[in-house]
């Protein structure tokens, strides 16, 4: 499978819970911080909730 790279962009302050459960489900802590996952569709759903948040490098 293809890889992605996917960088936080914005802070989860004032977020639903969801979508900051999602962005430490995806490793994301810090901003401008990259991690790299499959292009799985769960993890493709997760960046698909909290597009406003990150930025996908592929």
């Amino acid at each position: 499978m293809a890889t992605i790279k996917i960088q936080k962009v914005r802070s989860t302050i004032k977020c639903p819970k969801n979508q900051k459960l999602v962005m430490e489900a995806l490793g994301l802590h810090k901003i401008n911080q990259v991690v790299e996952h499959e292009a799985t569709p769960a993890i493709l759903g997760m960046v698909a909730k909290v597009t406003h948040l990150v930025k996908v490098i592929e």
